[in-house]
């Protein structure tokens, strides 16, 4: 599908951005992750027969690397300036590289395995870390992607040091302790090499005696929750325990401003005025501020005037929801020119031949540095009554309020989930009618824990017993407040999911979820309506039980967009291959299978990015959706300037500002130099990100790097560039490589892809794994060898429409002594593309 002339007054094609979120400039047809390529570190082996004879021979081998590489860089730049002749630069290699060899056998491509396994090893379980920063490292086997999470709210990148080109080895983090005090629980988590599901380690609990760090623990002693007061005036008195000095201590009412309470004896305490306050249930929260800057926070009590709020939970169908997460959702808030984009899109029923979208399922998790429900309440309700002035129902989408948002489920993490349950009542508590949220969607995703299956049915009842205590809360406030859990469409029928004793019942785990829950969102995630495993066959227990049990309007279908081919999961989860035509086709006969069932309450659409992003078929027979009218006016310039900072030898992070539009912001682009002075234009186009931040991976070590970056609009216009920032990277001892030719074609019935991979400075083939996945029409996640000249070949699944376009991706290039320098490929992108009567092949513009 040419999709490069939809816009054509943009400055910056939109065939190289489409779907192309935080990533180098490789093939944008997908959403990827950064850290894909692990570090890898050469295995180097000497054999001696004397320690002696050993220990020389590897101080002469790191001397000759050392010098190798320093010459093979500077030879790299001074090639790039026409300042070296090729063939000195070859000679000296080679003479240098001659008298190595003897010393420096490189090691076979290790063959892969689905034994997968990740250990934190220092510090260790039970020890006591010093203040400051420390170094958490640990071992990992067929993995890659790996990060260090602590304490269930922040998650850290680490470097890899593999072994032999393989994806084993070691890993490290760098934790600042001095944000923590007590206890905190590390787990590492990865991916696995071959099956591309998640792994994790044992946790390690260590321990840090830091006081300066230590949160004042705050309580609310009286009213009790759920407590009734009386008279026109009642007392909050809070209790707080806290090692260092208190600066102040608040109180606030109904998501009102923050009142300070006065010291009484042991307490502190606010007179709080109910006069008026009529038949309610209000939230009170407390907070304490220590001398070192520290914000303790209360859990909210809910007390009573009158006879309280007692509100009947309302449930309207949701036909068409769609989830929009927190990149979309904070524009929404931030950025009100973004809700025209979503408005055309919503109520477009003509370009696909769809049902207008009438339900948003909202992401409020804090992102990018804000927590809209705290710092930015009226944003929300300025959101929230646009959409209800437009006919839309909004939910409030929250998860585990952990990171990642599965960690939730367990049992030490509640807290967290019930804090943000709180937060989202205490928002409706305070708004108008028209700004209240009309329902809470819950996506807390625990089978994601590989406890999950391996320590049935524990995990299960953690996450039943969350759920009830978040529906708890809202029961206690007494709001119309309707909740829905999304959950796997397999929970009525997985070994991992039947037999669940919990509260003295024994039933499937979908069955205990719609007991205590008013709806529920299945993410029926098949890309076909028809068949045993099927969208319809597969919703089927869930709407005869909660007709069973008389919940009307409580299953809603959903279905997936996102492209899930770098995962385990298969590609017939998903209708990204298919495309819209088709998908709406297929939800046509999941309509006609369930629109007279009581219980049916719609079909939710699998995300507003990904479905926007989504042509109603790949291939020159395609189109995608466009905003009507199209804005013609750029972004505004960012509200920061980029900050940079390098990671390692071969990766620098990126932070910037938001940009505003008068209609959506589609992507921030990142334009990258060498030089300090240079242009941002589309030949220093280094990639995009949906996000504020940025990863830019596969450069080279001691390299400045300089970077601006620019905000682009759902229409394709480019707003002013930032001023430029810096970093250089590391230095490192592995070989550059990269892709020196990559090609698709389409041979009627399969794509075929063949690339080439190449040392960067010598231009010769390197033997190395090659792990990537076809795009677009295709979804086949494959691993190739390259051949002794560094060239591999591989091809897609069967792909059948008669119209069409694929690519591929390269996801991990793996070999002994090298590196993936991939923001120095060759060729970044190739596809194929074919109708009824001709194939086409569409080489990367360079």
């Amino acid at each position: 599908m040419d999709i490069s002339n939809q816009t054509a007054d943009s400055a910056v094609s939109k065939a190289k951005l489409l779907d192309f979120s935080n990533q180098p400039n490789r093939n944008p047809t997908s959403p990827a992750n950064p850290q894909d390529k692990p570090a890898l570190k050469d295995d180097i082996r000497i054999f001696s027969f004397a320690n002696i004879a050993a220990t020389m021979r590897k101080n002469r081998r790191v001397l000759i690397r050392v010098k190798v590489r320093e010459m093979k860089m500077l030879a790299h730049r001074l090639k790039r300036n026409g300042g070296v002749s090729c063939w000195l630069f070859r000679l000296c290699i080679a003479l240098l590289s001659a008298a190595l060899l003897p010393l420096w056998p490189l090691a076979s491509l290790p063959a892969a395995s689905a034994e997968s396994s990740l250990t934190i090893d220092t510090p260790a379980d039970g020890e006591d870390v010093d203040v400051g920063t420390i170094t958490v490292s640990g071992r990992y086997s067929e993995a890659y992607a790996i990060k260090l999470i602590v304490g269930g709210t922040e998650q850290l990148d680490t470097r890899m040091e593999g072994e032999s080109g393989a994806e084993s080895g070691t890993w490290s983090a760098e934790l600042d302790t001095s944000r923590y005090d007590g206890e905190i629980t590390l787990v590492a988590k990865g991916t696995n090499s071959t099956t591309r599901y998640g792994v994790t380690s044992a946790p390690a609990v260590i321990t840090v005696n830091n006081p300066d760090a230590v949160k004042p623990v705050v309580t609310i002693i009286s009213p009790r929750d759920g407590e009734k007061v009386k008279g026109s005036g009642t007392t909050v008195q809070v209790f707080v325990a806290s090692p260092n000095p208190l600066t102040k201590v608040e109180v606030r009412i109904n998501g009102g401003a923050w009142k300070r309470a006065g010291k009484s004896g042991k307490v502190y305490k606010y007179n709080w005025n109910t006069k008026g306050l009529g038949n309610k249930t209000s939230s009170i929260e407390a907070r304490a501020v220590d001398s070192r800057g520290n914000i303790g926070r209360s859990l909210t009590v809910y007390a009573s005037t009158g006879s309280g709020t007692h509100e009947d939970i309302t449930l309207a169908k949701q036909d068409r929801a769609m989830w929009i997460w927190e990149k979309a959702a904070y524009n929404l808030f931030l950025n009100p020119g973004s809700r025209t984009a979503l408005k055309a899109f919503a109520d477009d029923t003509s370009t696909f031949d769809s049902d207008p979208i009438t339900t948003f399922y909202v992401g409020v998790f804090p992102y990018g540095g804000v927590d809209i429900l705290e710092e930015y309440p009226e944003k929300v309700r300025d959101f929230v009554r646009w959409a209800h002035d437009n006919g839309y129902q909004v939910h409030a989408c929250i998860a585990g309020g952990t990171t990642p948002p599965y960690l939730g489920a367990l049992t030490p993490y509640h807290e967290h989930a019930i804090r943000e349950m709180e937060k989202v009542i205490n928002y409706n508590i305070s708004a108008a009618p028209d700004e209240r949220f009309d329902g809470v969607n819950v996506d807390i995703e625990p089978y994601i824990l590989p406890e999950f299956g391996a320590e049935k049915p524990s995990v299960q009842r953690q996450y039943l017993d969350v759920l009830q205590k978040m529906i708890d809360r809202r029961d206690t406030a007494g709001i119309d407040l309707p909740f829905g859990p999304a959950i796997p469409r397999w929970f009525d029928s997985s070994a991992s999911s039947s037999d669940i004793t919990w509260n003295g019942e024994t039933k499937w785990l979908s069955e205990h979820v719609q007991d205590i829950s008013d709806y529920i969102s299945i993410m029926d995630y098949r890309d076909t309506a028809d068949g045993s495993a099927g969208i319809i066959a597969q919703a089927q227990g869930e709407l005869a039980y909660a007709n069973a049990i008389g919940k009307p309007n409580s299953v809603v279908v959903g279905v997936e967009t996102l492209d899930i081919a770098n995962s385990g999961d298969p590609e017939t989860i998903t209708f990204r291959e298919e495309g819209r035509t088709y998908m709406e086709a297929e939800l046509d006969k999941v309509y006609a299978a369930f629109n007279g069932n009581p219980a049916f309450a719609g079909i939710a659409m699998h995300h507003y990015d990904s479905i926007r992003w989504l042509p109603s078929v790949w291939g020159p027979d395609g189109h995608l959706w466009r905003v009507k009218p199209e804005d013609t006016s750029p972004p505004s310039a960012l509200s920061g300037d980029p900050e940079a900072a390098a990671f390692d030898y071969q990766s620098i992070n990126l932070s910037y500002g938001r940009a505003t539009d008068d209609s959506d912001i589609e992507h921030y682009l990142i334009y990258r130099s060498t030089e300090p002075d240079f242009t941002a234009d589309e030949s220093s186009l280094a990639g995009s990100s949906r996000n504020l931040t940025y990863v830019d991976s596969g450069l080279l070590p001691d390299t400045t790097y300089y970077y601006k970056v620019a905000a682009m609009d759902i229409s394709g216009n480019v707003g002013p560039a930032t001023s430029a920032t810096s970093s250089a990277t590391a230095s490192t001892y592995l070989r550059p490589m990269i892709i020196g030719d990559m090609d698709v074609v389409f041979n009627g019935t399969r794509a075929e892809v063949s690339l080439h991979i190449v040392d960067l400075e010598t231009g010769d083939g390197v033997t190395a794994a090659v792990y990537g996945r076809f795009t677009q029409s295709g979804g086949r996640y494959i691993e190739m060898r390259t051949d002794a000249d560094g060239l591999a070949t591989g091809s897609s699944e069967a792909l059948t429409f008669p119209s069409g376009e694929a690519g591929f991706w390269p996801q991990r290039i793996v070999a002994p002594g090298y590196y993936w320098a991939s923001a120095y490929d060759e060729r970044r992108n190739a596809t194929a593309s074919w109708s009824k009567t001709a194939f086409s092949t569409t080489p990367d513009p360079q």
